[in-house]
This record gives C-alpha cells, structure tokens and sequence, in this order.
C-alpha cells in the first residue's frame, strides 16, 4: 500500500523504505523492487520480501 514504511534493522543500522504507487523510496532514492533496495543495501542478491520480512521463507505466493 502506497505510504507505508516498512522499516528493519541490518547491521546495527534502522533501514526505513517507503512504498510507492510505482516502486520504494529509500534514502532519497527511487528503486523498483524490494529486491533492488535489498541489494543496495547488503552488496549481494536477495529477494527483497524475505529482507525486509514481509513473506516468510518457503511461504506460498
């Protein structure tokens, strides 16, 4: 839902990313997946949902 913050803790650092109509906002940036910001955030590949725990593991779709 657009305006939503979701927030999470990685690495000693509070990580807040907003959603939008057409995407996330993170640090003044504009990403287009979860999976994107998660990237910028850890420097490796994750699936955006499971980073920022809004689907658990081996959870259905």
């Amino acid at each position: 839902m657009p305006g939503t913050i979701l927030t999470r803790e990685y690495r000693g650092r509070v990580l807040q990313v907003e959603v939008l109509v057409d995407g996330f906002s993170f640090e003044g940036e504009r990403y287009k997946s979860l999976t994107a910001v998660a990237k910028k955030v850890t420097g490796a590949h994750w699936n955006g949902y499971l980073f920022f725990g809004i689907q658990k593991k081996g959870a259905a779709s």
